[in-house]
């Protein structure tokens, strides 16, 4: 798989989402900013990206994921610290 054909696997997930993806083959690095994350603990945020790239996981396709979620209040911050 290619970073682009992760992005609109995540983004068909999300409503309002900011996905960036790099890497390529079956391993990527996977950034999502959105508010569907508000109150919720990183091990759901990750659930939440996971189960829109499931598929690709299980069949092998992906085989290994760092996810790395923000609200965009949270995105805004760590930009204003450097972070991100």
């Amino acid at each position: 798989m290619n970073p682009e054909e992760v992005k609109a696997l995540v983004e068909a997930g999300f409503d309002d989402a900011d996905v960036a993806v790099e890497g390529g083959g079956d391993r990527f690095q996977i950034r999502v900013i959105s508010n569907a994350f508000e109150g919720l603990m990183p091990v759901k945020r990750q659930q939440l990206v996971y189960a829109t790239i499931n598929e690709q996981i299980q069949s092998n396709t992906i085989h290994a994921v760092q996810i790395i979620t923000y609200t965009p209040a949270e995105w805004e911050k760590a930009q204003k610290m450097g972070i991100g």
